[in-house]
């Protein structure tokens, strides 16, 4: 695989607190910046900005994949594999309510992948994937 380059994305939240708990505390993201009005977190090597906007928020739209209902707007992370097994274990362990649970997508095929899918608190959908041959990234 390439270098290891970031990436940083805005998205619209409803409330900086909840926010900052469930990114920093549940899912272990180092904050940065913040003020009353926006916060930044360190997502898994990535810059999230999130930002007060709750008029922006939307139901999520969704797509047939694997024969799952998936969010077509939604963000997350590739993580290693005893890392995506351990936050899963974490999430369920904290009640939260997945959108798709836990499992293995396209398992035996082209990209085989661990997925799971949940909403932040202001509904944000989230998906967190991992490969155990990271070569099936970007397989075809």
């Amino acid at each position: 695989m390439n270098q290891f380059k970031p990436f940083h994305l805005a998205f619209p939240i409803r409330d900086i607190e909840e926010t900052r708990q469930f990114y920093g505390e549940l899912l272990g993201c180092d904050i940065g910046r913040s003020t009353d009005k926006w916060i930044d977190f360190n997502f898994f090597g990535h810059q999230l900005s999130a930002h007060v906007r709750p008029e922006e928020l939307s139901m999520a739209k969704a797509n047939e994949v694997d024969g799952k209902n998936v969010p077509v707007r939604h963000f997350g992370a590739i993580l290693p594999w005893e890392e995506w097994h351990h936050l899963a274990e974490k999430l369920t362990e904290n009640g939260i309510n997945f959108i798709i649970e836990p499992y293995i997508r396209f398992k035996g095929e082209v990209g085989e992948q661990a997925t799971m899918f949940f909403l932040d608190p202001s509904g944000n959908a989230l998906e967190f994937k991992s490969f155990q041959d990271e070569s099936q990234i970007f397989a075809k």
